[in-house]
C-alpha cells in the first residue's frame, strides 16, 4: 500500500470515528429534548388523546369512576358512566387506568375545549337537572345547580335550602337518573 491509500485509509478512520463521536452526542441530546417536551404533556392532554376510549378514574373522597372519556376541558373531563354523566375535576384525580398512550397538546385543541369546568357547571345549572355533587371530603349533595360563581357554585337541595359549594372543594358532579333514589354510602345532605 502506497502512502496516498494509507493516507485516505487513515482519513477515512478519523471521519467514521467522528461520525461515532456525532452520532453517540446526538443520541443523548435527543434523549434530554424526549424528556424536557415530555415534562410539557398534561393529564388533560392525555385524556384529550383518551376521548372515545374506557378509563377508570379514581378520585378523591369519591373513588373509582369507571366509563368512557367524551370531553376535555382545561380542568375538567366528562365521563359516560353506565348512562350517567360525570362532570370530572381534574385536580382532584389521583390516578387513571386505560389512558392512551398519546397526548394532544393544547394549541390543537378546539376552542370549546379550552373552556373552564365553570363552563360546564353552568350547563348543567342551565339544564336545571338533579345531580350529586360529590366533595373531596366524601361528602355528596343531591341538589340543583342554579348559578355558578368565579370560585363556587350555587345549589337548591330538595328542601329548598340554598348551599354555596367552594369550587376547590368539589370533586365531582354527576348526573341523577330520574327514578335515582339515595341509596349511595357517600354522607349526603
Amino acid at each position: 500500500m502506497d502512502w496516498d491509500e494509507r493516507l485516505f485509509a487513515y482519513l477515512d478512520d478519523l471521519e467514521q470515528d467522528a461520525e461515532t463521536r456525532f452520532d453517540a452526542e446526538r443520541a443523548g441530546e435527543l434523549g434530554d429534548r424526549a424528556r424536557a417536551e415530555y415534562a410539557a404533556v398534561t393529564l388533560a392532554s392525555r385524556l384529550m388523546a383518551s376521548a372515545g376510549q374506557r378509563v377508570v378514574l379514581e378520585l378523591r373522597g369519591v373513588g373509582a369512576v369507571s366509563g368512557v372519556v367524551e370531553r376535555v376541558g382545561a380542568d375538567w373531563c366528562l365521563v359516560d358512566a353506565l348512562s350517567r354523566d360525570w362532570v370530572v375535576r381534574l385536580a382532584h384525580v389521583v390516578a387513571v387506568e386505560g389512558a392512551s398512550e398519546r397526548s394532544v397538546p393544547e394549541v390543537a385543541w378546539s376552542p370549546a375545549a379550552r373552556l373552564g369546568v365553570g363552563s360546564a357547571l353552568r350547563s348543567l345549572a342551565d339544564a336545571g337537572e338533579r345531580c350529586l355533587v360529590h366533595t373531596t371530603d366524601g361528602a355528596s349533595y343531591d341538589v340543583v345547580l342554579t348559578r355558578v360563581g368565579a370560585d363556587f357554585v350555587e345549589a337548591t337541595t330538595a328542601q329548598d335550602r340554598t348551599l354555596l359549594l367552594p369550587l376547590a372543594e368539589v370533586c365531582a358532579v354527576q348526573s341523577v337518573l330520574p327514578d335515582q333514589t339515595s341509596s349511595s354510602s357517600a354522607r349526603r345532605r
